[in-house]
């Protein structure tokens, strides 16, 4: 696991320079779909190998993905979650300019919630009670939907697209559609956010931010079940 987390930083570092060098567009391209289709199922790219997503879902029973063992956590429910909405809000809105996928169909019912933000200013109660609801199998079967989408999204990119930054009416339709709640806590999203270009998107949040949340899904986990 350690040894594979340490590849998977080094590739990071990798892609962050290829993004910049317009000449290794196609092997930047290739690698932001690897390292991506390792945070996600491999189901999601039928990879032959292991994925750190596969990992985190391995003998993961519900109790442990809905509990916050301390009030210093979260739960591994609310950082999938959390993780997912925000892929899905930054490719279609942002980059994409089109519908996330959260609306393309009943996901809401499905997932049995209400909610539709990325989570980032809830409180704890909020995060129990979103962690006590939430359809775990739907869950999975929404971030499915949603990485494929976006692996769709990746590779339709020209190499003009990279240095386009965020446009104003994307990120005010996210506050619009609800996906980032227009409070303390959460709205400072929309200021990051504006301030990339596609590049940086694909870097941060779609990326290096899914796999902090998939190391911290892991750590509670082995805390759950009360490992080192």
């Amino acid at each position: 696991m350690e040894d594979k987390k340490a590849l998977w930083g080094l590739k990071q570092k990798l892609l962050r320079d290829m993004l910049l060098d317009r000449d290794k567009f196609n092997e930047a391209i290739a690698l932001c779909l690897e390292q991506h289709a390792m945070i996600h199922s491999s189901g999601l790219s039928q990879l032959d190998r292991v994925t750190f997503e596969d990992e985190l879902w391995s003998d993961l029973d519900e109790k442990n993905f809905r509990t916050m063992p301390t009030p210093q956590d979260e739960t591994i429910a609310w950082n999938l979650w959390h993780l997912t909405r925000i892929e899905d809000i930054a490719m279609n809105i942002l980059i994409k300019g089109e519908m996330q996928v959260i609306n393309e169909f009943n996901w809401l019912d499905l997932l049995n919630i209400s909610v539709c933000d990325t989570g980032n200013a809830m409180t704890d109660e909020e995060i129990i009670d979103l962690s006590s609801k939430i359809n775990m199998q739907e869950l999975r079967r929404y971030r499915m939907t949603v990485g494929r989408r976006t692996q769709e999204i990746i590779q339709s990119l020209l190499p003009t697209d990279l240095k386009k930054k965020m446009k104003p009416d994307r990120l005010q339709r996210i506050l619009d559609e609800g996906g980032v709640l227009n409070v303390e806590g959460a709205n400072w999203l929309i200021d990051f956010w504006g301030k990339k270009n596609v590049a940086g998107i694909l870097l941060m949040p779609i990326t290096r931010h899914q796999m902090v949340h998939m190391n911290e899904s892991m750590r509670l986990k082995k805390k759950c079940q009360g490992k080192k």
